[in-house]
């Protein structure tokens, strides 16, 4: 899968690179959206952290998520920002970022640790050396996924 090029439709909408990295950063989760070696679509929301200009998530060791991104490592990954209802206008007031890219399992264990903590900084800054004891407990029962940002777009009502 080749990274999305097709243009936004609505370009006054269009959030710059730096506006849409930002967005990505602070995103509380994200949908991950794979396919199966049928071409079967299949979302899926996931916590993540972005290191190293590179998506990162953890996982089990098996499941639906890897059999996908081992039969076509191509994904997308959308985050939804802030959003408000405005029913008087019949629209919502909105921020999201798309990011196409390939997916692959880090093997390197540096990586990988590097990558868990970077998670435990983001959700639970308060608990960095807990967190540290849960990633050492848990680092073989524990596959970590990089999405690479090959493609990003931003976009926002005001």
């Amino acid at each position: 899968m080749g990274p999305m090029t097709k243009p936004l439709r609505r370009e006054d909408r269009r959030l710059d690179d730096d506006a849409a990295m930002a967005l990505l950063k602070r995103g509380e989760y994200g949908i991950l959206s794979t396919s199966d070696k049928k071409n079967r679509p299949y979302g899926i929301p996931v916590n993540y952290v972005v290191m190293e200009d590179n998506i990162f998530f953890h996982c089990a060791t098996e499941g639906q998520k890897l059999e996908n991104i081992t039969a076509n490592n191509g994904v997308s990954f959308c985050v939804v920002g802030k959003t408000e209802l405005l029913p008087e206008k019949f629209s919502t007031r909105y921020e999201s970022v798309v990011v196409s890219g390939n997916a692959d399992v880090i093997e390197d264990e540096v990586l990988k640790k590097k990558s868990l903590r970077a998670l435990v900084a983001k959700y639970a800054p308060d608990h960095i050396a807990a967190g540290d004891a849960y990633i050492d407990s848990l680092m073989d029962q524990t596959t970590v996924v990089r999405v690479s940002i090959e493609y990003l777009a931003g976009k926002a009502r005001k």
